[in-house]
């Protein structure tokens, strides 16, 4: 059974940090592209960051860059999500999701709450 499971979310103070993590199981977790999007109320899922299957390329929206870090540990199948200066636009339900050609698999999500 594919899994994956989002954990490290929480509330925070603007300006603190959180990390958040993706573990998975069930595929072969090193040869997926994994990456993070978020939803906040009312708004539309947002793509936040990507980290590429083999050569560990990464991509960040440009509301999150130079705040966020997305990294992966393949032997612990787990992929990583450290914030940094959060701020209240930053609230949001963040999934995981695992990508490899048409397959696609989805956390259930974690939410993270940013307060003034």
């Amino acid at each position: 059974e594919v899994q994956l499971v989002e954990s490290g979310g929480g509330l925070v103070q603007a300006g603190g940090s959180l990390r958040l993590s993706c573990a998975a199981s069930g595929f072969t977790f090193d040869h997926y592209a994994i990456g993070w999007f978020r939803q906040a109320p009312g708004k539309e899922r947002e793509g936040v960051s990507y980290i590429s299957s083999s050569d560990g390329i990464t991509d960040y929206a440009d509301s999150v860059k130079g705040r966020f870090t997305i990294s992966r540990d393949n032997a612990k199948n787990t992929v990583y999500l450290q914030m940094t200066s959060l701020k209240p636009e930053d609230t949001a339900v963040y999934y995981c999701y695992a990508n490899l050609f048409l397959y696609v698999y989805w956390g259930q999500g974690t939410q993270v709450t940013v307060s003034s």
